[in-house]
């Protein structure tokens, strides 16, 4: 089992930066990788970035050079730090996190926490 609680979002203008945050606690020993996904009203729930229990990093095409994601492992807590915002960039933003293996593997999702870009 485990529980994500993200943090971090807010009302920022185009071409800021802000960081978002997910902590996670449970049994994340058995996390295999957490992720992010972001969901504009009427919009497909789509993935932005994603980071391996190795570290590996991975992005989406449309956020890549833009959106950096991390984690500090003394904390349980993996960040996304987003640059030069966009209105585009305007969802509700979700940390995943990819548990488990074999049947018992599953996605454990936060409550998603609001990013809204002002032009």
């Amino acid at each position: 089992q485990v529980q994500l609680v993200e943090s971090g979002g807010g009302l920022v203008q185009a071409g800021g930066s802000l960081r978002l945050s997910c902590a996670a606690s449970g049994s994340i020993f058995s996390i295999n990788a957490m992720g992010w996904y972001r969901q504009a009203p009427g919009k497909q729930r789509d993935l932005v970035a994603r980071i391996t229990s190795g570290g590996t990093t991975s992005y989406a095409d449309a956020v890549k050079g833009r959106i950096t994601i991390s984690r500090d492992d003394t904390k349980n807590t993996v960040y996304l730090e987003i640059n030069s915002l966009k209105p585009e960039d305007t969802a509700v933003y979700y940390c995943i996190a990819d548990y488990g293996e074999g049947w018992g593997r599953r996605d454990y999702w936060g409550q998603g926490t609001q990013v809204t870009v002002s032009s």
